[in-house]
């Protein structure tokens, strides 16, 4: 695929689904034409543009499907705090085609800056960014990067669009109430080719200019004063001259009276979307306060872009992952499975001497870190090389957010057995070593108790002191949250005992869990559950877990066998565009507020109590259960304005 400099406009090929077909990213043969087209007839930088499409705003947990029918267009008003991310949508849908053969038109969106009365900013392109929400088997989710502060976006007969619009608010953002507008314009077919790369005519002509402006006000010194002035005139208008030029004509829309014809379409025919945005007080802990570590498949990352295990371009492969995840206040750790599901996990690639080292476990975003049961490039290494990586780190500060993650889901006795003789080893030379231990079932050919959910509740008894943090299957509870108490009074919290939950493949709808095709605030009911049993932390098993692939931009496609979704929660941003930045989904996103909204609730309890916070996540609607929360977004609302009446300074 060419990249043209608008990934949002390329067309990239359908996604295979589990059942082995489906057409993914809106894909489109240009072979649809509407019966209502006036393409030739209007010109559409003339006509109101809301004669010409529908928008109008949906929240962030809608799965705004190709087929969602218009509402009314209303203001943007978000909620956030500071170190926090707020997002929302906003939803276009052609009247009628103006565009070419295939689309129903071109639409152009610019935003503004976010601006307070006190003069303060949060910036367009930094703080504020907008994503086109792409479909994943028919399903809204992956969210790929549009261009600011101006973008084209192509809309197509009969199909609703959605852009996903993120405010991010540093922690250093002076509260107060910040505004600005979008303006949604259509356009002219042929203008899409305006934001395309220059022609290298145009680049020579651009150089030599600019080049012309540098001549004339570098030779400083020993030039008489009016001789630099006169210099500097031409040199200025030289450089404006470049800057009125069509190439640099959409960025001009921000600065003052010189495109005045170009703000005026904008107030005369585009549809002006208000947003408002309240940044208060509370800043979100810049360590997540509930631990939620997420697998990397080492192996896809190596098949699918290419890279030797060890070489320089694995290191900056890994590193490009583990970064950009950090920002969903997620703590990665990069796996990889063996015989009878014994796992592989590991958050730095790097020995525990080297730099890198530190720089990763020492990054306050990072919550807790795996380290590697054997050298991460050594496969079955000898004992004393895990007992010098262990000695180095037990003597940094960061070595209490270090665990061992050993083992996924042992099934029998054996594998049970070979965690504790992992752990026992381990525990010769780190008696507070903490090994994570996912279960969802004592050992099947060792019953521990009469009963299934019995002999589950007694494996603590089992593993210990070989387990500390127990982390249970949120399947096994199905709709009991009653079972929750017998599984915390088996624990030992004095002994630094803990219990974490994940979900995989289960738990099914109705329960929340992040398949692709669950309603929205399904996906975001997970940290709401996580919060009210009581879990002190979270594990998923995968993030990146595609089918195999030799091609960074091939198709994707999800594991035979499993859930559409599970497993996936990014997408490789070369299958969208030539970036080799991820893709985030929409179910990561929503990860995301999930893991804020425990940030509110625990700042509500800290002032009122636990069982204050837990009645407001009831009272509220939010979340009562795992069959009972919320399908629509306005208590969700609801429950951060009270956080933030109650709690703001």
């Amino acid at each position: 695929m060419e990249n043209t400099g608008n990934p949002q406009d390329i067309i990239v090929l359908p996604v295979e689904g589990v059942a082995g077909g489906g057409t993914g990213y809106g894909w489109n043969d240009g072979s649809f034409h509407c019966s209502n087209s006036i393409s030739g007839v209007v010109d559409p930088t003339k006509v109101p543009s809301a004669d010409l499409l529908h928008v109008w705003c949906m929240p962030s947990t809608a799965n705004v499907g190709q087929q969602e029918m218009p509402r009314s267009l209303e203001p943007i008003s978000l909620l956030v705090a500071r170190n926090e991310r707020e997002s929302t949508q906003i939803a276009l849908r052609p009247k009628v085609s103006w565009g070419g053969p295939g689309i129903a038109g071109v639409v152009q969106v610019h935003c503004s800056d976010l601006c307070s009365t006190s003069g303060d900013r949060l910036l367009v392109g930094q703080s504020l960014t907008l994503r086109r929400v792409v479909p994943i088997l028919g399903v809204p989710d992956a969210l790929v990067p549009l261009d600011l502060p101006v973008t084209q976006i192509n809309l197509l007969p009969g199909e609703t669009t959605a852009i996903w619009i993120s405010v991010d608010v540093p922690a250093g953002q002076p509260p107060g109430q910040y505004e600005g507008e979008l303006f949604i314009t259509a356009m002219k077919a042929d203008t899409e080719s305006s934001a395309q790369c220059l022609a290298k005519s145009e680049k020579y002509q651009l150089y030599r200019e600019i080049r012309s402006c540098l001549e004339m006000v570098e030779p400083i010194k020993g030039n008489p004063s009016a001789e630099m002035v006169e210099r500097v005139k031409s040199a200025s208008t030289g450089l404006r001259r470049i800057l009125m030029s069509p190439t640099f004509r959409e960025f001009s829309l921000e600065n003052g009276s010189g495109d005045m014809m170009d703000e005026d379409i904008l107030t005369n025919i585009s549809i002006r979307l208000k947003l408002s945005v309240t940044v208060w007080d509370f800043i979100l802990p810049v360590t997540p306060s509930l631990p939620a570590v997420f697998g990397i498949s080492e192996t896809v990352i190596e098949d699918r872009f290419r890279v030797d295990h060890g070489s320089v371009g694995w290191y900056d492969a890994l590193d490009r992952h583990f970064k950009w995840l950090l920002q969903f206040r997620i703590s990665p750790f990069f796996c990889r499975w063996g015989d009878s599901m014994r796992v592989f996990a590991y958050t730095c690639p790097w020995p525990a001497d080297h730099p890198k080292s530190d720089e990763y476990f020492s990054d306050p975003r990072l919550a807790a870190y795996a380290v590697p049961y054997a050298p991460v490039l050594s496969g079955d290494a000898a004992k004393d090389a895990l007992r010098r990586e262990v000695e180095i780190l037990k003597t940094r500060a960061h070595w209490k957010k270090a665990y061992f993650y050993l083992w996924d889901e042992p099934l029998n006795r054996e594998q049970y057995d070979s965690v504790r003789s992992m752990s026992s080893e381990l525990q010769t030379y780190a008696p507070d070593a903490r090994v994570l231990t996912t279960y969802y079932s004592g050992p099947s050919d060792s019953p521990l108790a009469p009963s299934t959910f019995e002999a589950f509740v007694k494996v603590p008894k089992f593993l210990r002191p070989h387990t500390q943090i127990f982390c249970t299957s949120e399947w096994v509870l199905g709709n009991r949250e009653d079972l929750v108490k017998d599984i915390v009074a088996e624990l030992q919290p004095e002994n630094g005992e803990e219990w974490w939950t994940y979900v995989c493949m289960g738990p099914s709808d109705p329960h929340p869990n992040w398949h692709l095709g669950m309603r929205g605030t399904q996906h975001r009911a997970v940290m709401w559950r996580v919060w009210k049993e009581g879990g002190t932390g979270f594990l998923y098993w995968g993030a990146n877990c595609y089918e195999k692939s030799t091609v960074a931009s091939a198709e994707i496609r999800f594991r035979r066998g499993l859930p559409p979704g599970d497993g996936v929660l990014f997408y490789p941003g070369e299958v969208f565009s030539h970036s080799n930045q991820p893709v985030a989904s929409s179910r990561l996103e929503r990860i995301l507020s999930g893991l804020q909204d425990i940030e509110y609730l625990k700042l509500y309890s800290s002032r009122y109590g636990r069982d204050e916070g837990l009645s407001l996540l009831e009272k509220t609607g939010v979340y009562r259960g795992p069959e009972r929360y919320t399908i629509d977004h306005t208590p969700i609302d609801v429950m951060r304005a009270e956080i933030y009446r109650t709690c703001r300074s």
